[in-house]
């Protein structure tokens, strides 16, 4: 394993987060954090070895190897953000599993809470609780931690033990910093002090905009960026709108936006992982899209997937990361809440309630998906623009603050 050091301190650094598995925003956080450390070549660590480099992401080891690797050394580590404060073990277990195997193994054990346990524990080769925050002790000389730019909306309603394990590490850890304020209240009232930051992802327009813009202009985002000369909406939505009256009222208000604009529908997955987005889902509101010109975009790759939305005229759906993305591109963009789902659990919400959201909706119930989206595009492109610049300004301005500590 190559040596990795940080460009400003000099003492190896490892980034840790959820970009073991394929989701759009948590392969791009390290990308971002990446670039923002500077000139250093950094470990990725996450719960298992895997290489997602075909889809834009990175090789990552597990924490017990880089421990290996850096020996005595001090080291710096930086969670790069994602909803992990609320992410259980057994979750993190069941995401890394291939899709087959992992619907095998919900319906065995799901209503099996402690040989479930027992489960995951085997299969991460830890007992952590919440193993998305550094467990103590397994790196022999840690200099600082670094918790950037992470969420927890629901950590209220954990079960209590996970909730003081995600307290005792937090408490431990050199630096706090978290995307929204009902993360930062809860936390509070367990006696942790914390920086409100926005999610790194709000800095992809500027960091990768040549990039990303180079990317349009080739294969499959090409095909679908001349293949509609009237433009198009970036449709995404998770597995948890698949049952077929939610598809049916989707497919009725995506009728209905393109009958009124003149757009077409490219459908999307933001993420191939277990509880993520599901292909079959896709092609069911497809098949409904009769009289509406539609594409099922296929690739996975993470820079694919940022130019089909930058080159959208708004995005729809249920990924806070494919919303950040098309606000820091200017673009409308409109979330969707899940059957029944309060706003209070949505990402997408308690974004917006903390970094705005240009004047338009956070999220809406399916139902109301043309009416939130007409108040989405009427925002004006100024008034979406500036917004995207506080977001960077405050972005690096927290991590300015992270770093001179």
């Amino acid at each position: 394993m190559p040596a990795s050091h940080s460009g400003t301190t000099g003492f190896p650094t490892i980034l840790f987060g959820a970009f073991d598995r394929h989701n759009f925003g948590d392969l791009l956080l390290p990308h971002v954090m990446r670039s923002l450390i500077g000139p250093a070549n950094p470990f990725y660590g996450g719960l298992a070895e895997r290489n997602l480099r075909i889809h834009g992401g990175h090789r990552v080891h597990t924490l017990a190897r880089l421990a290996a690797s850096v020996g005595d050394s001090a080291v710096d580590v930086i969670h790069v953000g994602g909803e992990t404060l609320t992410c259980s073990l057994w979750e993190a277990a069941v995401m890394l599993q291939p899709p087959g195997q992992a619907r095998a193994v919900v319906a065995m054990l799901d209503a099996r809470p402690h040989e479930r346990t027992v489960w995951a524990q085997a299969q991460l080769g830890i007992r952590d609780l919440v193993p998305y925050l550094l467990p103590a002790g397994i790196f022999a000389n840690v200099r600082r931690v670094i918790v950037h730019a992470v969420g927890g909306i629901e950590l209220g309603s954990v079960e209590p033990a996970m909730r003081a394990e995600v307290v005792a590490k937090l408490g431990a850890a050199t630096s706090v910093g978290v995307r929204d304020h009902q993360t930062r209240a809860m936390l509070a009232e367990n006696g942790i002090a914390c920086r409100l930051e926005p999610d790194p992802a709000v800095l992809v327009a500027e960091l990768f905009g040549p990039c990303i813009r180079r990317r349009a202009r080739q294969g499959e985002c090409a095909r679908i960026v001349s293949g509609f000369s009237g433009g198009y909406l970036a449709v995404q939505f998770s597995a948890d709108f698949g049952d077929d009256d939610t598809l049916s009222q989707l497919a009725a208000q995506l009728e209905r936006i393109a009958r009124a604009r003149a757009l077409g529908m490219v459908l999307f997955r933001a993420g191939a992982a277990p509880w993520h987005d599901d292909l079959a889902c896709y092609q069911r509101l497809a098949a409904r899209l009769r009289g509406t010109p539609v594409v099922l975009f296929e690739s996975l790759n993470l820079w694919d997937i940022c130019a089909l939305i930058a080159h959208s005229q708004g995005f729809v759906g249920s990924s806070l990361h494919g919303g950040i993305v098309a606000g820091a591109f200017f673009l409308p963009r409109l979330g969707l809440l899940r059957p029944a789902q309060p706003p209070g659990t949505s990402k997408q919400v308690a974004f917006a309630a903390a970094w705005g959201a240009a004047g338009a909706p956070a999220a809406v119930i399916v139902q109301d998906l043309a009416d939130g989206l007409d108040e989405a595009m009427a925002t004006r492109t100024a008034q979406r623009r500036e917004l995207a610049w506080e977001w960077a300004k405050a972005c690096r301005s927290a991590f300015q603050l992270v770093q001179e500590n």
